[in-house]
């Protein structure tokens, strides 16, 4: 039995036109299989692990927590490795990943996770709870020092003597002040009649 040589012809082209098909398919799905963003997220760190991405193309990646930049936008080509240690934290905090492909939106990625409370972790005391506790130490030589000099200078003035005191031993001489003032007038009106005498009896001689 004998096959035309054009049945022949039709059938290569066929495998042909299927292969190349093939091919395509294969080729197409290539890029939507990569673009691997692994990422993990613990109480302490955040791991990314961005593989297989376009190298011929620029690549940014983002972290932020809470809102606050964990990593700053950086760019990358096909792969990006990194660790980041998360900030201590007394609640559970939100991490969210930025990741623009730069061969496309569809491979891009938008994700957020949350990050727990280690165990055991302590929050670091807050500024206002360490000022009180320092306060007191410096205060307290100044206020026990002022104290100690004012008994210093008060002692002098104990010495001087209090109105209450008794008074001084009389020497005499203010209670007799108007007596010996009482005398020297006698003496005087004494003095003054003899002279008179005295005159009278001259005048009466004469």
């Amino acid at each position: 039995m004998t096959i035309p040589r054009r049945s022949l012809r039709a059938a290569g082209t066929l495998a042909a036109a299927a292969v190349v098909g093939l091919t395509g398919a294969v080729l197409t799905a290539g890029p939507a299989a990569a673009h691997t963003p692994t990422w993990a997220v613990t109480c302490s760190e955040v791991s990314l692990d961005l593989t297989a991405y376009n190298g011929n193309v620029t690549n940014q990646v983002t972290v932020t927590v809470d809102g606050k930049d964990l990593l700053p936008t950086e760019t990358f080509g096909r792969e990006f490795h990194k660790k980041l240690e998360l900030p201590a934290h007394d609640k559970e905090v939100s991490v969210h990943l930025v990741v623009k492909a730069g061969d496309g939106d569809n491979f891009s990625r938008d994700e957020t996770k949350s990050a727990p409370v280690c165990e055991g972790a302590t929050p670091p005391p807050s500024p206002s709870e360490g000022t009180p506790s320092s306060a007191p130490p410096t205060k307290a030589p100044t206020a026990s020092a002022k104290p100690s000099e004012a008994p210093s200078e008060s002692v002098p003035a104990s010495a001087s003597p209090s109105p209450s005191s008794p008074d001084l031993a009389e020497t005499g001489s203010s209670s007799a002040t108007p007596i010996i003032a009482g005398a020297a007038v006698a003496v005087l009106l004494a003095g003054g009649g003899i002279m008179w005498s005295v005159r009278k009896r001259r005048t009466a001689q004469h």
